[in-house]
């Protein structure tokens, strides 16, 4: 073997060892760095490193947020009826070191397995000690709460962060769906009926309190008419009598006027009287004042 192929192949050897002593950790990713699968470091940083070939190994992790979409799943509520419910959860590795001891090599699938029976249970028990009706209204957010305050502790022996918990479904089985919608609308119908009759009472009230009220204000105005009529008599009254004290002869004659008027020249009238009576007075004295 010549110089020439010894050089080549010292300086191959050169770069190939170069090459496998560095390695890079991206953004994203998490690192460990073993030494004969032994754990020299967990916290490496982001950027270019350096290894002993042959000697550590680097195993990288996902640093993203990861989403774990379950399946449809039944739970058994405290009516001891069922439902159906979909839920996913935001998660990511926090203590890498911890995340690869718990799931036997690090693997994402294993981790999520184990979380998403985690999640199960939670719900179980958080659905066990429910309605369904409080499931669906504002205990909802409770129930994710509550299951994300447990969840953490459990989530931190696996070495994983729970960032965020959602039901996006809740459901009912064919079987049980139509009873629990006819419950619902039952009851919607008599908080319906409840508020009607409150509204037919309240409304009773107020037509009681103005038949009323109108009844006051016309007895008030036929009293105030009663008696700026009695006013209006009291002073044609007045008027008469100053009037008659004035000239008694005049007034007799125009109360004589009047009667004529009122009894004389209607074709259907009959009247008897004697030629003497007061009635005719002015007849015989047209000269009278």
């Amino acid at each position: 073997m010549d110089i020439k192929n010894l050089l080549a192949i010292t300086i191959g050897a050169i770069v190939l060892l170069l090459y496998s002593s560095v390695y890079t950790v991206d953004q994203r990713e998490r690192a460990i760095l073993f030494k004969f699968r032994e754990i020299v470091d967990a916290d490496i940083q982001p950027g270019l490193h350096f290894r002993i070939p042959f000697v550590n190994t680097v195993s990288k992790f996902p640093a993203r947020i990861q989403t774990l979409t379950s399946k449809p799943e039944q739970f058994l509520t405290g009516e001891k009826k069922y439902v159906t419910v979909d839920f996913f959860v935001k998660w990511r590795i926090q203590d890498v070191s911890a995340f690869y001891r718990s799931t036997g090599g690090g693997r994402v699938a294993d981790a999520e397995n184990r979380l998403e029976q985690l999640m199960k249970d939670g719900l179980r028990n958080e659905f066990s000690r429910r309605t369904i009706q409080e499931a669906l209204s504002a205990e909802r957010g409770n129930i994710m709460q509550g299951l994300e305050s447990k969840s953490s502790e459990v989530a931190k022996q696996l070495g994983i962060e729970i960032v965020d918990i959602r039901v996006s479904r809740i459901d009912f089985p064919d079987t049980v769906s139509d009873s629990v919608y006819d419950r619902m609308r039952s009851d919607r119908q008599r908080v319906a009926q409840d508020f009607r009759s409150r509204g037919k009472e309240e409304a009773a009230k107020i037509e009681a309190t103005a038949d009323r009220e109108a009844t006051i204000i016309k007895a008030e105005a036929y009293k105030e008419a009663e008696k700026l009529r009695g006013e209006g008599d009291a002073k044609a009254a007045e008027v008469y009598a100053q009037a008659y004290q004035q000239d008694a002869e005049f007034y007799s004659f125009y109360r004589s006027l009047n009667a004529y008027k009122n009894t004389l020249g209607k074709g259907s009238d009959v009247m008897v009287l004697e030629p003497t009576s007061e009635f005719f007075r002015y007849f015989k004295q047209p000269s009278a004042q």
